[in-house]
């Protein structure tokens, strides 16, 4: 089987496993639960997920393990975005190529279905089984997550764009904002995938982060850039955005060609860090596929 069919069936499944969580919820008829699916099943490439399944697959995990934290890491993901979007933040109209959340269902739903997207990520974590898995990694694992979502991660990071909107930021302070707003979850999508295989994964975590220190880096300027030569087909979202919301990014401090230059030189830092893996018999095979694929495209 071919790697693009292998991650294409990989995000398939992580959309059935999702429905399936939804399904079972409480008040499923109503506006939160529908708007919770619609923002998380709205479309999007899967990759956090898809680092989980990567790395757990050249780790020896068993896919059943995976689609729990493939699951919760994909539901934090979509509760980010969901906010992110609110007129309170970037006010965007379109995600993922379709209306907002907020516009769709209110701006009180898309806050509680925000809230409520992220509790379900560690809801799943905590209580979904996971044969084989001793209770001490499954905390670590929930820790990582939570790390990687608070102030210490990915809200830190939103944070810390938000003080910066309409100021000349420098290259280390934009590169601060990056790697927690958006490296944070990467990262911790690679280390959960690692984690459900205990010391096995955790031997290698230094390696892993460097790998998705890189990609995660990669993957927020390749956005940057895309906002500024993409448009609405690619984005999903009208360009321009972060222009219009006065905030610095890699192009407009360095210039599109220079950003070009430096998402090829995280790729090959990526590249570096796998062929260290792969000397030690790992099959880095699908991890190399989403390096490739998140330099490509955004």
């Amino acid at each position: 089987m071919g790697v693009n069919i292998l991650l294409h069936n990989y995000c398939n499944r992580v959309n059935i496993i999702l429905q399936k969580y939804f399904s079972t919820l409480p008040f499923k008829n109503t506006s939160l639960v529908k708007a919770m699916e619609y923002a998380t099943l709205l479309g999007g490439k899967r990759l956090r997920p898809l680092l989980v399944y990567a790395t757990g697959n050249m780790l020896g995990a068993e896919d059943q393990i995976l689609d729990i934290p493939a699951a919760a890491i994909e539901c934090m993901h979509a509760y980010s975005l969901l906010h992110d979007d609110l007129p309170a933040i970037d006010n965007e109209n379109l995600r993922r190529g379709q209306i907002t959340c907020h516009r769709k269902f209110g701006e009180d739903i898309a806050i509680l279905a925000g809230d409520a997207l992220q509790t379900l990520s560690y809801s799943i974590l905590v209580n979904a089984p996971m044969p084989g898995v001793i209770i001490e990694n499954r905390l670590e694992m929930l820790s990582e997550l939570t790390h990687a979502s608070g102030v210490t991660g990915m809200c830190g990071g939103q944070a810390l764009d938000l003080i910066a909107k309409d100021k000349n930021m420098t290259l280390n302070e934009l590169e601060r904002v990056h790697r927690y707003k958006t490296g944070s979850l990467m990262r911790a999508a690679v280390r959960l995938g690692a984690l459900t295989t205990g010391d096995a994964g955790r031997s290698i975590i230094p390696v892993l982060d460097r790998f998705s220190n890189a990609i995660g880096l990669a993957f927020q300027i390749q956005n940057d850039m895309l906002d500024v030569i993409g448009h609405l087909k690619i984005l999903g979202k009208n360009p321009g955005s972060d222009q219009l919301l006065g905030k610095s990014t890699y192009p407009t401090l360095i210039g599109v060609s220079n950003t070009q230059v430096k998402i090829q030189d995280l790729y090959k830092t990526s590249l570096r860090e796998l062929a260290f893996l792969s000397e030690q018999k790992y099959n880095t095979t699908m991890l190399k596929a989403l390096a490739s694929f998140i330099i490509q495209c955004n």
